[in-house]
């Protein structure tokens, strides 16, 4: 038990190298709980921090992973017997704080969240981060008036972790959803997953000087940002609401105020990281409920330990349209 594999990221200078690398309990950082990871997800920071990027990961030798599902090893605090199943997701797991591509991890009782009843540790990895801010995107829609199932809901970065699980969300609650995407070759796959109808990203993502545009959307989920979202912001309905959660697209907001004063519209941002672990356990929950995804197994690919730089490679290429489950154990 004192030694276990970690995916590693090492920087020097300009040069990144990554590898499945044998650790010692003791490279942990301190922390309460100590965990079997079973699960992880590969999500789009993962990938960045895998890639030597500072925005994300400032020190380096590093291991990524920002979702975590396994089993407590020992829990100094005491809240945690041994053998409880757990996930780990969010707050500075695989930011700055040794992550999920791990045999073992050391966390802050803080970030423990007991898994579910009702949830396996495979589902709540394919749910994950991703899945979880899916979820608040869409909370904070209802509570700021969505209602009306023929309502039509904008999807941006459709095929992105974000985006396929509110697609496929909303549709299953029963909204109209456009889903917007740069891989029109998907189509079909978004429409599987529930999108009414599917539109190339250009339309939202190229500059428009006008003030206002067509009223097309009743709400939206946007994880791209700049200039989709100040189109998306342009394009919604009288009171409608975009709840904003990615940056992928750009940080600038180039947007004068007349959407806001003379359509009475709504930006809602959406910060999933820091979220409580009651916010996370009743999101968690509802997946299980009310929010069940009947294709959720389906859109996920599960893989390897030792197929994640592969993966990793894809994703930043642009060339998957799946989220992956992880299989650390």
């Amino acid at each position: 038990m004192d030694t276990f594999q970690a995916f590693r990221v090492n920087v020097t200078g300009d040069s990144v190298t990554t590898g499945i690398e044998t650790c010692h309990i003791d490279d942990l950082p301190e922390g309460d709980v100590l965990i079997r990871v079973s699960y992880s997800s590969l999500n789009y920071k993962d990938a960045l921090s895998a890639s030597g990027h500072k925005g994300i990961t400032r020190k380096f030798p590093h291991t990524p992973g920002i979702d975590a599902a396994g089993t407590v090893i020992s829990d100094s605090s005491g809240t945690f017997s041994e053998g409880t199943a757990v996930v780990v997701s969010g707050f500075d797991l695989g930011m700055n704080t040794w992550g999920g591509f791990s045999e073992i991890i050391r966390v802050p009782v803080g970030w423990v969240l007991s898994l579910p009843e009702g949830l396996s540790m495979a589902d709540a990895m394919r749910i994950g981060t991703a899945g979880v801010t899916a979820a608040y995107c869409v909370e904070k829609l209802l509570l700021n008036g969505l209602s009306g199932q023929d309502s039509n809901v904008l999807v941006t970065a459709g095929t992105g972790g974000v985006g396929s699980i509110a697609v496929h969300l909303l549709a299953t609650l029963g909204y109209q959803v456009t889903a917007s995407t740069g891989k029109t070759a998907e189509t079909a796959w978004l429409t599987e997953l529930g999108a009414k109808s599917v539109i190339e990203r250009d339309v939202l993502g190229t500059p428009s000087l006008k003030a206002l545009l067509p009223e097309l959307f009743d709400a939206a989920v946007d994880s791209v940002g700049q200039d989709t979202l100040v189109n998306t912001i342009k394009s919604l309905k009288f009171g409608g609401s975009v709840a904003a959660c990615g940056i992928v697209g750009g940080t600038a907001l180039p947007l004068d105020i007349y959407p806001f004063i003379l359509r009475g519209v709504n930006l809602l941002g959406v910060a999933s990281a820091d979220a409580t672990l009651e916010d996370r356990k009743r999101v968690f929950s509802k997946f299980v409920t009310l929010w069940k995804l009947p294709m959720l197994e389906a859109m996920c690919d599960e893989i390897s330990f030792a197929d994640l730089q592969t993966r990793i490679d894809q994703m930043l290429a642009g060339n998957v349209k799946r989220r992956a489950l992880v299989k650390i154990a």
